[in-house]
């Protein structure tokens, strides 16, 4: 099962991915991506066995950013690949068939090239700008999620789409009706004031979604 609602650690001054994972997961997130970027390999084992540690014990999702090797030493239960990295085809002959594979689309072509190559769901975006991503695609804003979304139903494609890119609570609404499985969001739940507040707003907000299976 995809969730529809997926959190991406982000590091602040005051928490490490790790910590945004626990706070996250305590605050009722049931899917989280470790996305470490420019850190020792080291480093990056060490967050994600502990936020492993974290998702188990919370019952959550653990996928890992763009490292199918990592994923599969550390026993992950998946891996996001972005654009740039390995293609999926070859993550699965890594991980194998069970372990959730998802891909970072920006086009109606990414998606049907990501389709082919085998992945369980695909990261849509950017929704707008964001500043936790580096070398952003070109933003789709609602006419474009609503246009790659009427290319995927006119050609039956129906794998789950992941709305990404700087979305709140109160865009979901809007990007429902376009077709999407769910979103991924990072500051709108690392930055709230109120984690936990903030992930009922937004689990409310996505109930009219239907759950796709594996």
């Amino acid at each position: 099962m995809i969730s529809t609602l997926h959190y991406i650690t982000q590091e602040t001054d005051k928490q490490t991915h790790a910590q945004a994972a626990e706070a996250a997961c305590r605050a009722g997130a049931d899917w989280v991506q470790l996305r470490v970027k420019n850190k020792p390999y080291e480093v990056w084992k060490a967050l994600a066995l502990q936020t492993k540690s974290i998702c188990r014990h919370y019952g959550s999702t653990f996928i890992l950013n763009d490292n199918p090797a990592l994923a599969a030493e550390v026993g992950a239960d998946g891996v996001h690949l972005g654009k740039l990295e390995m293609a999926p085809a070859e993550a699965r002959k890594l991980l194998g068939p069970t372990k959730i594979i998802g891909g970072t689309a920006n086009t109606f072509e990414d998606v049907k090239r990501l389709l082919e190559q085998g992945v369980d769901y695909v990261g849509l975006g950017p929704y707008r700008f964001t500043t936790t991503k580096d070398n952003l695609s070109p933003i789709l804003g609602l006419q474009g999620y609503t246009a790659i979304l009427e290319q995927c139903s006119a050609a039956g494609i129906t794998i789950p789409i992941v709305a990404i890119g700087g979305i709140t609570a109160a865009d979901v609404p809007l990007l429902l009706p376009t077709g999407i499985h769910g979103i991924a969001v990072s500051s709108a739940i690392t930055l709230a004031a109120n984690r936990a507040a903030a992930i009922s707003e937004i689990k409310q907000n996505l109930q009219p979604l239907p759950q796709h299976n594996l």
